[in-house]
């Protein structure tokens, strides 16, 4: 049966996005909030449907942080993009260039004005990724930054990147770590949808000022327990699915 819900969801996930993009299409020319109402019903109903059909629940935890921020994310899944689009007010998205190119959600993506960086361009993708960020300051968004650049597997390690410390150190405000479970049930590359609790959690704020070194090493630690905890309490204390 697993197999079966997991494919009814499968469908729904990507046959909706065009449809949500036409729906909501004229309302997103005219306006920005377009935009935002159109990923923002995208994402609860997905949400819903993954409940509904997967039994996969989700919940959220900490404080949703809101004002200008930078929102430094654990990333494992697509389905913790949708929790954080669910629920954050304005989130802005810190993404690779190709992702303009997928039909109606890369669309949307520049319409709520995501960044757009060229991965592997090593100095050059940090500079025109805080340019980007800088150039469109003071609207309220909160910047969405995956510091490990990809989705990562639970279990898994993999370095923390300079471009978030750069965002933090040229942006001048707090820090909300996130942190993430959503890979034990929702895995990268995988059919299966698990059911399970996806947890997203947004943890204390790094206040503005500490030093690189410093601020890089509070993020890892704070964003790399809390979803090791995560995993232990969904029962995985190798933080993967072993079957």
């Amino acid at each position: 049966m697993i197999y079966l819900r997991s494919l009814i969801f499968n469908i729904w996930v990507y046959a909706a996005i065009p449809i949500y993009g036409i729906v909501f299409l004229p309302y997103a020319i005219m306006s920005r909030e377009g935009a935002y109402a159109a990923l923002r019903t995208y994402s609860r109903h997905t949400l819903w449907m993954m409940k509904t059909v997967c039994n996969l629940r989700y919940e959220v935890r900490g404080e949703v942080p809101t004002g200008e921020v930078i929102l430094a994310a654990k990333h494992q899944s697509y389905v913790d993009m949708l929790i954080i689009t669910a629920h954050v007010p304005r989130p802005r998205f810190i993404m690779k260039k190709e992702l303009r190119l997928v039909p109606a959600l890369g669309y949307y993506a520049v319409r709520i004005g995501c960044i757009q960086v060229d991965r592997g361009k090593g100095g050059a993708t940090v500079r025109s990724m805080v340019k980007g960020i800088v150039e469109q300051r003071g609207d309220g968004a909160q910047v969405v930054i995956f510091p490990q650049g990809t989705r990562v597997l639970p279990g898994v390690t993999m370095p923390y990147k300079i471009g978030v410390s750069r965002i933090y150190e040229a942006f001048g405000v707090p820090c909300v770590p996130s942190a993430t479970n959503a890979g034990l049930f929702w895995p990268k590359k995988a059919f299966l949808r698990r059911p399970g609790t996806v947890l997203v959690e947004f943890l204390e704020p790094i206040p503005p000022g500490l030093s690189a070194e410093a601020f890089m090493s509070e993020l890892e630690t704070r964003i790399e327990t809390a979803s090791t905890d995560q995993n232990v309490e969904a029962g995985f204390p190798q933080g993967r699915i072993t079957n």
